[in-house]
């Protein structure tokens, strides 16, 4: 039997004394793409944390067949790697050197990168077509170009579990498809099991094989694009008018104008 990529069961987190993640259940296989969706303060980004180990959660959890709360720090982000909503970029770090963060976990302490780092940086960088910004700075970079950075330096880290969230919130619909596409690539070259948190249902249901609806810190569905993305249920859980059109590449939910609204 194939171990799961991810294992959680009754996976709660407590924040200010309320459950923001309250008692959820998931297994992932290797190799798959699960969009967590759901409307704001569903829990989506505390899920992704807890996940990536940083931040306190109750319940069993395992990670590539690791617990967060069992392994150090480097230990998990050899096996999993977080993309996060609003990533800290260092004042004056060029492409490659924010890159070559993804490599931190690998090395030894007061240790320098070895052959093997940079060859594994240069290979993203390449991957990711990002050559002609290595040596410039990652503060003058367009929204779409630092977003493909921040991914290679989650890829560098060579993970088995990469961790989306809102991967594609501040960009343009050209950018989304070209970041998200590039997550496809990688998830099928290298059997990456991706989780992504994503506030775009519509293209959740392009690229997510299967989706995780929250609301209120708990799964209220579970199932592939078609089961989850109807317009009864995301009616009900995000309290808007919608129709989802049954398109090849997938579910799309568009938005009702009220009769009345004009």
């Amino acid at each position: 039997m194939t171990t799961p990529a991810v294992h959680c069961r009754v996976l709660r987190v407590a924040l200010g004394g309320k459950n923001v993640v309250d008692g959820i259940d998931l297994d992932v296989s290797p190799g798959d793409w699960v969009a967590v969706v759901g409307p704001n303060g569903a829990g989506k980004t505390t899920l992704m944390h807890a996940l990536a180990g940083l931040i306190v959660s109750t319940g069993e959890l395992t990670v590539s067949g690791r617990s967060p709360r069992d392994s150090g720090r480097k230990a998990m982000s050899q096996v999993v790697a977080l993309m996060p909503q609003r990533p800290v970029v260092p004042e004056g770090a060029t492409v490659t050197e924010l890159v070559a963060l993804g490599r931190t976990p690998y090395l030894r302490r007061f240790g320098t990168e070895t052959a093997t780092d940079r060859a594994v940086i240069n290979n993203v960088i390449e991957r990711l077509d990002l050559t002609a910004f290595a040596d410039r700075r990652a503060t003058e970079l367009s929204g779409g170009e630092l977003q493909r950075v921040v991914l290679a330096r989650a890829l560098a880290q060579e993970p088995k579990v990469l961790l989306l969230d809102e991967p594609t919130s501040a960009l343009d619909i050209g950018h989304q498809q070209q970041v998200l596409d590039l997550v496809e690539a990688m998830r099928l070259s290298d059997n990456i099991t991706v989780i992504a948190a994503m506030h775009d249902l519509t293209l959740a249901g392009q690229y997510g094989q299967r989706i995780v609806l929250l609301d209120q810190g708990r799964v209220v569905a579970d199932g592939t694009p078609s089961e989850v993305l109807r317009a009864d249920l995301l009616g009900k859980v995000y309290g808007a008018r919608v129709e989802v059109l049954d398109r090849p590449s997938g579910p799309v939910v568009v938005p009702i104008l009220q009769k009345n609204a004009r």
